[in-house]
């Protein structure tokens, strides 16, 4: 059944599409070099830590990181659950495709954090730059994440790069709020003593907020890891090498056992990342 209204509201169609190809066009016109040479950089970092990491025998490097973890956590438990699940990676022959999701991961959230807790202290501190920046991060974190992936894939290309970067902008969000969340929820008592005892702006945000705020500010890094990884995975798409890629061989050759296998392999990694990270928030477990 026609509708005339909605067939006249259709009629008169805003061009949003064809806006943002221009507009994408337009970019990599005039900024081919920037991107190209971005690419090669990153490129060049994410393959060469690869690399490095892959050198190693897979056991030696396994009980490397869970000697690791039992170092830092003190944890027994901890650290042969670590080995043991690490190890069961080995078994099942995705040692090189974790690595990779693991150098992603960790890159992409180091980068998410150094941009994304100054610019949560920067909003906490400055209420119209969070009324700026707090419908940006809406628009992050509610737009399907395939949509990242087409202009990325214009601009970048296949790789490793374009996979980074979409990363970050899926991820960075939530240190933000995190970080903006726990600087405007400290008692203003606190903030008042620590105003009374002389301490500059500088000093009050080193030595009062930010360890105030850190609880939270760690919940963020939190999930930020879990999104860089969910995102990592869907990034193979456009080239990122990762766990995704098992995954994708499964759904295209209905490959059951292997897509079980890849599955297990990004769950196993995303609990360790996960619990290494709670101990750190809650104390030795």
């Amino acid at each position: 059944m026609n509708d005339p209204v909605s067939d006249f509201i259709s009629l008169w169609k805003i061009p949003v599409g064809q806006w943002g190809k221009s507009a994408i066009l337009f970019v990599t016109d005039n900024f081919e070099w920037l991107f190209d040479g971005l690419k090669n950089v990153l490129n060049a970092i994410v393959e060469w830590s690869t690399w490095i990491l892959l050198q190693a025998p897979p056991v030696v490097l396994a009980v490397l990181v869970a000697g690791l973890v039992f170092y830092a956590k003190r944890s027994k438990a901890l650290a042969t659950g670590v080995l043991i699940g690490l190890l069961f990676i080995i078994n099942q022959g995705l040692w090189k495709e974790t690595v990779q999701t693991l150098v992603l991961v960790v890159y992409a959230t180091t980068l998410s954090m150094a941009l994304g807790v100054p610019l949560g202290i920067w909003a906490a501190h400055k209420p119209r730059v969070w009324q700026t920046v707090q419908p940006i991060l809406d628009l992050m974190q509610t737009m399907p994440t395939f949509v990242y992936l087409i202009p990325i894939l214009i601009l970048f290309g296949l790789g490793a790069a374009p996979a980074l970067i979409v990363t970050i902008i899926f991820a960075m969000p939530a240190p933000v709020r995190m970080t903006y969340l726990g600087l405007t929820s400290i008692p203003k008592p606190m903030l008042e003593a620590g105003e009374s005892f002389g301490a500059t702006k500088r000093q009050l945000l080193w030595k009062v907020e930010l360890p105030a705020a850190m609880p939270t500010i760690m919940a963020g890094l939190t999930q930020c890891i879990m999104l860089s990884l969910s995102m990592v995975v869907i990034a193979t798409l456009i080239g990122a090498p990762s766990l995704g890629n098992p995954v994708n061989r499964a759904l295209n050759n209905r490959n059951i056992p292997l897509g079980i296998e890849a599955g297990l392999a990004i769950v196993i990694l995303a609990i360790i990342l996960d619990r290494v990270l709670a101990s750190t928030k809650g104390g030795k477990k």
